[in-house]
């Protein structure tokens, strides 16, 4: 059987045949250029990733790991289908939508007591169950419960085969994130992240590839996050970050992309050109990467160690921020288990 093509091959293949998505060079130096003037704020750091999410545990915690791996298994589709009523969840007195809706339930599980982060109790739990852990402020509740319960409870199983944990699974990989991600996507099925375009078969991994950064943003900010090949990884292809790439002038859409996104109409996973907004987006945080790199280099005579997944950690709170100034930019409604 043909294997996928990695996401920063597939990213690569969708850019240089894209019809409905254009990276636009200028965005690309504009955005590299305002991560120059950023390089040694911690907002490009791995400790960055816990400013941006306060709802985690501290990293020092045996719980941060399970945590991790339990958020980002139910990291997907958080868009209401109508924006005036969102899910939220009010979480020691503040409220949150979207993916931090998420955080804030798992961690107001576990102060409640509910063992949410141990695989003994989340492989089995009932879809009520989840239903109570996941409950929301209002009558809106959190999209695709059911889809939710099934890969959380499918990822449970598998880390009890494997040790019991996240950590004592992840461990088989050594401390190669290629091998963590591709783990991930052999062990787990609802981490397989990948679509057919032009008739190749390409991968995006974006929950697996997220789940290795979590993690590693983990252990670097406890001191033991000597992870090799972090460079493998690409930005997380999601709704949020293309949006912002759009709002930067990274990307741009067509006509026709951008009208039928206004008009609300849904792009089922791995239509075409839902395919080219992630292959795009992911291509292009990888040129931005690399001319950040070269600026660097020939300024400071220095080697940059911006990953794209740091990238991806700052463009997408930017996004959160920044969402008033950016209302006039669609994001793409796709509805599934991948993003």
């Amino acid at each position: 059987m043909e294997k996928p093509l990695l996401p920063r091959e597939s990213g690569q293949f969708v850019a240089e045949r894209s019809r409905d998505v254009l990276i636009r060079d200028t965005g690309v130096q504009k955005v590299a250029e305002m991560l120059y003037n950023l390089r040694r704020s911690d907002a490009l750091t791995a400790s960055g990733w816990k400013v941006a999410n306060p709802l985690a545990p501290a990293s020092t915690s045996d719980q941060a790991s399970n945590w991790v791996f339990v958020v980002n298994t139910m990291n997907f589709s958080f868009w209401p289908d109508n924006e005036a009523q969102q899910c939220k969840v009010t979480y020691k007195g503040t409220t949150y939508t979207g993916y931090m809706t998420l955080c804030a339930a798992i961690t107001r599980a576990m102060e409640e007591g509910v063992p949410i982060t141990d695989p003994k109790y989340f492989s089995q739990m009932s879809v009520e169950e989840l239903g109570k852990v996941l409950r929301s402020d209002n009558e809106t509740a959190m999209p695709m419960l059911q889809e939710r319960h099934q890969v959380l409870t499918e990822g449970g199983r598998v880390l009890l085969e494997h040790g019991g944990s996240f950590r004592s699974f992840i461990s088989q990989a050594g401390n190669d994130a290629q091998k963590m991600v591709e783990l991930i996507v052999e062990k787990i099925p609802s981490y397989r992240d990948e679509a057919t375009y032009e008739g190749k078969k390409i991968s995006f991994n974006k929950r697996a590839q997220i789940l290795v950064a979590d993690f590693w943003a983990v252990m670097e900010t406890r001191g033991e996050g000597y992870i090799i090949n972090m460079d493998c990884l690409t930005m997380f292809a999601d709704y949020r970050v293309p949006q912002a790439l759009v709002y930067l002038g990274v990307l741009q859409y067509s006509d026709a992309l951008m009208e039928a996104l206004k008009n609300g109409e849904l792009l089922p996973s791995g239509d075409r050109r839902e395919v080219e907004i992630r292959g795009c987006s992911i291509w292009s945080v990888e040129l931005i990467k690399e001319r950040l790199h070269k600026m660097v280099q020939e300024t400071d005579g220095n080697v940059c160690n911006i990953n794209s997944a740091i990238i991806d950690f700052y463009l997408w709170p930017f996004a959160k921020q920044h969402h008033k100034e950016m209302t006039h930019i669609p994001i793409h409604h796709t509805r599934c288990i991948y993003y």
